[in-house]
């Protein structure tokens, strides 16, 4: 059973998981406009992860015989001045749902709501895995430069990143 608490923590964080697609939807629109295929494909396919984030806490609460909330999603930004802010960004931005899952976890175990608490530990290993990828891209960013040829190499690892991503899903799919 569900307390109040932890239901609305729930219901927030679907509410952000479905905005964080968003703003990678939108990040993914805005790098395909800047011509860097591989950084759209990558934080498209990023858009898709953090949909399906939302669906599995959607589930849970359904399952937990409660009713799932989608309160008003805010428009995500559009404006980004260059592929290192908008990495910059998604970092922030992993980081902003890395403390938003902890408290949820944290709310579950303080309340000993244990199946609640086990739940969310898979959202905590992703959250590690999801600002460390960012960080990665970062370090990249700083090591190749934007400067001439950088943003093409930028692109090409973020490309990379996308495929590794897929590879990685259809190799856990397999088992």
């Amino acid at each position: 059973m569900l307390s109040p608490k932890l239901l609305k923590l729930l219901n927030a964080q679907i509410n952000l998981e479905f905005f964080s697609s968003n703003i990678y939807l939108q990040m993914g629109a805005w790098a395909e406009n800047e011509g860097l295929v591989g950084c759209s494909a990558f934080l498209t396919k990023h858009a898709g992860e953090e949909m399906g984030h939302m669906r599995r806490i959607w589930n849970y609460v359904l399952e937990s015989g409660y009713m799932p909330v989608l309160g008003a999603i805010k428009e995500a930004p559009s404006k980004i001045k260059d592929v290192k802010a908008l990495f910059e960004e998604v970092y922030t931005h992993e980081q902003q749902v890395t403390a938003k899952i902890n408290a949820l976890a944290q709310a579950a175990f303080e309340e000993k709501d244990m199946i609640t608490f086990n739940f969310m530990q898979w959202f905590v290993a992703e959250q590690h895995e999801e600002e460390a990828l960012a960080r990665n891209i970062l370090d990249r960013i700083k090591i190749i430069g934007l400067d001439g040829k950088g943003l093409y190499f930028i692109d090409q690892e973020a490309a990379k990143f996308a495929a590794q991503g897929a590879a990685d899903g259809a190799a856990a799919s397999a088992t």
